[in-house]
C-alpha cells in the first residue's frame, strides 16, 4: 500500500469565502478536531495535540492571533461545534459537499491520508477495490466521511455500522460482528497498538482510498477571513519540510507516550 505524506495539489473542491468579516475581527481562534486520530490529532486532557494542532498553532503564532486547540467531544461533536460556530476552526477533516455548506476549506490540503481496510488476523479476503466489500459487514468510526463519492457508495451498496471511536470499532471487528473495519491507516495502527490488539489484526494491502486532509474555518466565524493567509502558510510549511518535522515529532511523542507503563 502506498502511504504518501506529501504536499497536496490545489483542488477545485470548494472555494474559500470569507463573507463580510475582516481579519481584524478575529481576536482568538478556538480550534478543534478528531480526539482519536493519532498522530494527526488526539486528546490530552481538555486539549488536542498532535501534528495538526501544532501546524495551526505555528501559523497562528506567525499571524499574531491567539489559538487554542480544544477538545469538544467526539468527532461528530467536533464537526457540530464547527457547524454551529462554537469552534472557529476544525482540522484533519476530509472534504464532502455537506460539510462545505458550513465550512470554508483552507487550500491546499496539508497531508494525504490513506484509508485502509482492517480485518481480524487470518480472515483476509481478496480485495482490489470497493466492490469487494459488497455483501460483507463493515464498521467505522461514528461521524466519519470518506468523501462525497465513497460516502454515497457506503449508503447505497454497503452494510457499515458506526462505532463510538476506533477502539470500539476494533472490538466489534474482533468480536466477529464485522468482517472489516474502515479507518485511516496511521490512526488505525496506532489505536490497535494502544489497545494491545495489533497482533490480532491485518491490513489489506490495497488502500481503499487516499483522501486529502484539510484545515477549515466555520463559516460562522470571523476568523474565516484568515483562510487565505493560512493557505499561504500551509503551502510554505508543506513545501519547505516544516510540516514533515512536525509530523515526525508528533509521531515520536505518541510512540513515547504509548511506551510508558
Amino acid at each position: 500500500m502506498k502511504r504518501c505524506l506529501c504536499l497536496s495539489v490545489f483542488v477545485a473542491l470548494a472555494l474559500t469565502s470569507t463573507g463580510a468579516y475582516a481579519a481584524d475581527d478575529c481576536a482568538k481562534i478556538i480550534a478543534t478536531g478528531h480526539p482519536k486520530y493519532p498522530v494527526i490529532a488526539f486528546r490530552e486532557g481538555d486539549a488536542l495535540v498532535g501534528a495538526a494542532p501544532t501546524l495551526v498553532e505555528t501559523i497562528a503564532k506567525k499571524l499574531n492571533v491567539p489559538l487554542e486547540s480544544k477538545f469538544m467531544g467526539n468527532w461528530a461533536d467536533a464537526q457540530a461545534a464547527a457547524r454551529d460556530g462554537k469552534a472557529d476552526m476544525i482540522y484533519g477533516i476530509y472534504y464532502n459537499d455537506e460539510r462545505a455548506k458550513y465550512l470554508d476549506y483552507v487550500q491546499p490540503a496539508f497531508i494525504y491520508d490513506d484509508v485502509a481496510v482492517f480485518v481480524a488476523k487470518g480472515k483476509a479476503f481478496p480485495f482490489k477495490g470497493q466492490d469487494d466489500l459488497i455483501g460483507k459487514k463493515g464498521v467505522t468510526n461514528q461521524g466519519e466521511s470518506y468523501g462525497t463519492e465513497f460516502d454515497a457508495f457506503i449508503k447505497d451498496k454497503l452494510d457499515v455500522a458506526s462505532a463510538d471511536g476506533i477502539d470500539d470499532a476494533f472490538k466489534i471487528l474482533l468480536d466477529g460482528k464485522a468482517d472489516y473495519l474502515i479507518a485511516g491507516y496511521y490512526p488505525g495502527l496506532a489505536e490497535a497498538a494502544k489497545d494491545g490488539v495489533k497482533d490480532q489484526i491485518d491490513v489489506l494491502d490495497q488502500a481503499l482510498l487516499t483522501a486529502e486532509m484539510f484545515v477549515a474555518f466555520s463559516k460562522k466565524s470571523p476568523c474565516a477571513a484568515l483562510a487565505d493567509k493560512f493557505g499561504q502558510a500551509i503551502t510554505e510549511m508543506t513545501t519547505d519540510g516544516s510540516f514533515d518535522a512536525i509530523l515526525n515529532q508528533a509521531t515520536a511523542e505518541w510512540d513515547a507516550a504509548q511506551a510508558k507503563p
